[in-house]
């Protein structure tokens, strides 16, 4: 017998009467076959195989390109991004929808993003006279810190400050008289009014409700946006017109022609289990594509910019969106989403322009094309560099139905930054309100979409939130301060608050302190020990005369078991503390400094001139005191002509392009059969 073999040990019970002996088991060092040891020999590959899942390429040329058979679609807030993985740039179609509406309707009232200066005191209250501004306006608080962090860079970069900038552009603004276009020297915009009977997917309409088309926005943030639908299945079927129309109109691509297509969709990074089942219902039982596969948004980033590890930062319209990437994979516990965005900016910049008297006096955000003039605005003056800060004059077009399109001229000073400022300094946002706007649910919606929204804590939120927690009650009776909110996180009562940039690294370090006992851990905090006294324990028990206990409101428990709302709490950072922070949840300072030196900005807001600049500054003031050897903050930029809008998209063409994607597809009898699975189990 070979050495190394023990003996066979006999049987004598089921072989008694034989000579043949149980063989030993195997030593799995000597094992040579590679039976089921890749994910190629599962049963759901050699189905896959064996129905020919990978995508069939026709005879005509143009579908000789690898990817054409395959459709890439990127679901957003203000705009959806769909197209063949085979082609360059995606078609950019408004996510919005207006149907002609029979029954009589009402637009809801918009939600306010950001704070805003009291106005003048209303006549009837005052006995007739206005009045002005009183001096104790919280907007002015918060602005003027905004403006000291603002000064306190200029000086730093040794820039020169314009004494009363503001009352010159208001002087200017206030006399200046629009210069109108005559109609042969200006281009025709196509307006919607109430004798169109066709469902549109634009926002000409002069008035939604007098034309009678009811405009709703199906998705908001990262979820669907249910405060404006009645049901579930009424903002799914506003998303299929969508994609209809989008494949019809944009790529020739028919209905009876889907059944040939597969699908890769873009999810976000923290995204809702319902979401993505719904979704994923939506385009192959009720649109009858060929398969599907899902992929996160930082992953496609990451693919879309050619790189494998970064820490990706998605600012959005609605929300801002951060995680960081390693080999190919989205880490968890990094992922943050913040309540803020483009939109943010929008509103701000307005808000800023009217205190030094808007030239543009009729302007309402509620109509579509007025919101279209600050939109535009905020492209071409909105800036992060501070060099960029001047007295300087701009003009804008105004195109509203019925009416002559007009030329305004505009002068502004420090406006131009402050506005995108609001990113590194949320205290101007309301938080509030959109949390009411987020939460504002139908009744008639699932109740299992509500169930899952907004339940996930990830470690990173937990690090950035734990100054918040509530402390440990000790033995003593002495009263407790509460401890001191930290700037950039407010708690949800904080109204002004010092300057940053005279705070931000003690409040920093601060925060890092306090989080330090949970760094890489997600979960709750540890509980306090109960410690009891062993000889207290023995004595016997006396009688104690009743007393009257008053019976206190139990503590409310948020998502995840804590004492506070972890997601909103952490929704509220400064971007650049968010990120910070997200870097820290990947592990220890060796973490930090990989993905700090990779930080990889997309989204429409990254396009602001000096975005790079104001990030790696920020970033490398907070990074440097606190990580040990930490070298200088980088700032990935787009691969060359790539707008950073569409790098997720990109990402995901690529992705779909891949032979090793070919085992991760899914097809509609794969998900019915996994769907009754789970069905069973429940």
């Amino acid at each position: 017998m070979p050495r190394g073999i023990p003996n066979a040990k006999r049987d004598e019970t089921g072989m008694r009467y034989t000579t043949f002996n149980v063989p030993l088991p195997f030593n799995p060092k000597h094992v040579s076959s590679t039976y089921l040891k890749s994910e190629s020999q599962t049963i759901w590959a050699r189905n896959a195989t064996r129905k020919g899942k990978a995508p069939q390429l026709d005879e005509s040329p143009q579908d000789q390109r690898r990817g054409s058979q395959v459709i890439v679609i990127h679901p957003g807030s203000r705009f959806t991004r769909i197209g063949r993985a085979s082609d360059v740039t995606p078609v950019t179609m408004p996510s919005v929808v207006a149907r002609k509406s029979k029954m009589p309707f009402t637009i809801p009232e918009r939600t306010q993003l950001v704070s805003r200066p009291r106005k003048k005191i209303d006549a009837l209250s005052s006995g007739g006279v206005t009045e002005d501004v009183p001096e104790d306006d919280p907007f002015d608080a918060k602005l003027s810190s905004i403006i000291v962090s603002l000064r306190d860079r200029m000086r730093f970069y040794k820039l020169r400050v314009t004494p009363n900038a503001t009352k010159i552009a208001s002087t200017f603004n206030e006399q200046f008289q629009p210069e109108k276009i005559a109609e042969h020297n200006d281009y025709q915009t196509e307006w919607i009014d109430g004798t169109c009977t066709e469902e549109v997917l634009a926002l000409r309409i002069v008035d939604p409700v007098e034309s009678g088309y009811n405009v709703k926005w199906p998705i908001y943030g990262s979820n669907f946006n249910t405060r404006q639908y009645s049901s579930l299945q009424m903002v799914l079927s506003d998303l299929e017109a969508i994609i209809d129309t989008a494949l019809k109109e944009k790529l020739q691509i028919e209905r009876s022609d889907y059944k040939n297509f597969s699908v890769m969709l873009v999810i976000p990074d923290l995204y809702d289990k319902a979401y993505v089942r719904e979704m994923v219902n939506l385009l192959l039982v009720g649109m009858g594509f060929k398969q599907i596969c899902a992929q996160q948004e930082s992953l496609a980033a990451t693919y879309g910019a050619g790189i494998s590890n970064a820490c990706v930062v998605d600012i959005g319209a609605t929300k801002t969106s951060i995680a960081c990437v390693d080999e190919g994979l989205v880490l968890p516990e990094t992922r943050m989403t913040l309540s803020m965005g483009g939109d943010d900016i929008t509103e701000f910049l307005y808000v800023l322009l009217e205190r030094i008297k808007f030239p543009y006096r009729d302007i309402d955000l509620n109509k579509f094309y007025d919101w279209q003039v600050m939109e535009d605005l905020k492209s071409r003056l909105c800036t992060l560099a501070d060099s960029d800060v001047a007295l300087n004059l701009y003009d804008f077009i105004v195109r509203r139905p019925k009416k002559l399109t007009e030329k305004y001229g505009l002068r502004a000073y420090d406006e131009i930054i402050l506005a995108p400022m609001c990113l590194f300094e949320p205290r101007v946002i309301e938080f509030d309100n959109k949390r009411e706007h987020l939460r504002s649910q139908s009744q008639n919606v699932t109740e299992e979409i509500i169930a899952q929204q907004g339940d996930y804590v990830t470690n990173a939120m937990v690090i950035s939130t734990q100054h918040l927690m509530p402390m440990p009650q000790p033995e003593t009776n002495a009263p407790q301060q509460p401890p001191a909110p930290v700037d950039g996180a407010p708690a949800s009562s904080q109204e002004g608050s010092p300057s940053k940039t005279e705070t931000a690294e003690t409040d920093v370090q601060a925060m890092i302190t306090d989080a330090a006992a949970n760094d890489g851990v997600a979960g709750a905090p540890d509980a306090p020990i109960e410690v009891v006294d062993v000889e207290e324990e023995n004595k016997p028990v006396v009688s104690q005369p009743p007393q009257t206990v008053q019976s206190q409101p139990p503590a409310p428990v948020y998502p995840g078991g804590y004492a506070i709302d972890v997601n909103f709490e952490a929704s509220k950072l400064p971007l650049d503390v968010a990120i910070f922070n997200s870097a820290r949840a990947a592990g220890g300072d060796e973490k930090i400094r990989k993905y700090l030196q990779a930080v990889l900005v997309i989204g429409g807001t990254a396009l602001i001139p000096g975005m790079a600049h104001a990030l790696e500054s920020r970033l490398q003031a907070i990074a440097t005191p606190l990580v040990p050897n930490m070298e200088k903050v980088q700032i990935i930029p787009p691969p060359k002509e790539v707008d950073p809008r569409v790098l997720a998209w990109k990402g995901a063409a690529v992705l779909a392009k891949m032979d090793s994607v070919s085992e991760l597809w899914v097809t509609p009898s794969d998900w019915v059969c996994s769907q009754a699975l789970l069905l069973d189990l429940l």
